[in-house]
């Protein structure tokens, strides 16, 4: 089988099989499985596949036009540099509540139903 790194160090597949990227240490394939996959669908490269999965109508054959990358540390004090620059106020929920009897049937039916506060409501 032929290299299964693509031949154009700009194409959209080169960034996943570097082992020193974001993508390759978190989310990316080994080289070995992306091989075996493509392997099992016939293509040698997966430049190849791509051209024949992907219609041309979408695809973008020019390098997207993003700033330089950044370290993780030099996003991380970004980061704390945007959080730095939060304003903390006092909360004002709940004041002047005065305290009031409220029904079982209420308290049960109405604010401890789950129904009124999971994502799963029928």
């Amino acid at each position: 089988m032929t290299s299964v790194l693509p031949a154009d160090p700009t194409s959209p597949a080169a960034d996943v099989l570097q082992p020193g990227h974001f993508a390759y240490r978190h989310i990316g394939p080994r080289r070995e499985d992306v091989a075996e996959m493509l392997e099992q669908l016939g293509y040698d490269s997966l430049d190849a596949f791509i051209d024949a999965v992907v219609p041309e109508e979408i695809r973008l054959r020019r390098p997207l036009a993003l700033p330089p990358g950044r370290s993780e540390r030099e996003v991380l004090q970004a980061l704390r540099g945007l959080a730095g620059m939060n304003t903390v106020f006092r909360s004002y929920i709940g004041m002047g509540y005065a305290g009031c009897f409220t029904p079982q049937v209420v308290q049960r039916n109405v604010l401890e139903n789950p129904g009124w506060y999971t994502a799963y409501t029928p």
